[in-house]
């Protein structure tokens, strides 16, 4: 004779699928806090190189120009030697990549080139990060469509398909497309219900997700261990303030240089 509470009592299939569901949860959060500090990073990166980039290249030229005034006035071989290394790294004539570094990528010329170019205002520099209303329906729409709670393969595909335009849209940081794309889904079939699956299944699913949450991680750690996440680490409530100081830094260090190629070439002549 059986008690109420045995009758009542999770079958151990019961218990595995929950334990799937769970697992398949945790990592669609996990890829949403990953994919929302890759944006972050990647957004941190151009604004970095956009706005501190022109400053390290007059450094490298200021210092080969130190280097040739050195050598000019000495003559010393080992002067002359550091000289035609300084130069070395700034390419007088670089290549179509290296001019257009900063300028332009696979979709053409960024905004700020193409007004700078047409003497059109330039716009400030992207926001490193979305706003929060971006980051919050990026989050309740990767969670609702992420293509981890498909069963069939077609409604799988179509998950995947949306969820593309809307990892687009937040590393754009387009709150107006975010807000279409939560409408389309609203709108869109209603996913068919979950029915149970067989133990053997459940097992390689929560096989497959530990395989997918250490691949994960290894992005994770890579982006980490970069020198954007490390700075970003520095202020990760101003990053922008951060730029600022580095940049006013770099400028005390070119008029430092500037000064000590004008103390040189003063004594040439």
């Amino acid at each position: 004779m059986t008690t109420p509470e045995a009758d009542q009592a999770p079958r151990p299939e019961e218990r595995l699928e929950q334990a799937v569901r769970a697992a398949e949860q945790a990592l669609i959060e996990y890829e949403i806090a990953v994919e929302t500090f890759r944006v972050e990073v990647e957004n941190f990166s151009r604004l970095h190189d956009q706005r501190l980039g022109p400053l390290y290249a007059r450094i490298e030229e200021l210092d080969a120009e130190i280097a040739e005034a050195k050598a000019a006035r000495t003559g010393d071989p080992e002067d002359i030697r550091r000289a035609e290394e300084a130069r070395a790294r700034v390419m007088p004539m670089p290549g179509v990549e290296e001019l257009l570094h900063g300028w332009m990528d696979g979709q053409g010329l960024f905004p700020e080139a193409a007004a700078m170019l047409t003497d059109q205002a330039v716009r400030p520099p992207q926001r490193v990060r979305p706003s929060e209303e971006a980051r919050k329906l990026y989050r309740e729409l990767a969670r609702k469509s992420h293509p981890d709670l498909a069963q069939e393969e077609e409604e799988r595909r179509r998950r995947e398909e949306f969820l593309t335009r809307l990892n687009a849209a937040y590393a754009r940081g387009d709150e107006a497309l975010l807000k279409e794309l939560a409408e389309e889904w609203a709108a869109g079939p209603v996913p068919p219900e979950r029915l149970p699956s067989p133990a053997e299944e459940l097992y390689v699913r929560l096989e497959w997700l530990a395989q997918r949450k250490e691949l994960l991680t290894l992005v994770a750690r890579e982006l980490e261990e970069g020198a954007i996440a490390g700075m970003l680490r520095l202020a990760p409530d101003d990053p922008d303030g951060l730029l600022d100081e580095i940049a006013a830094r770099l400028r005390a260090d070119i008029a430092q240089r500037e000064a000590e190629l004008a103390a040189l070439r003063g004594r040439a002549e």
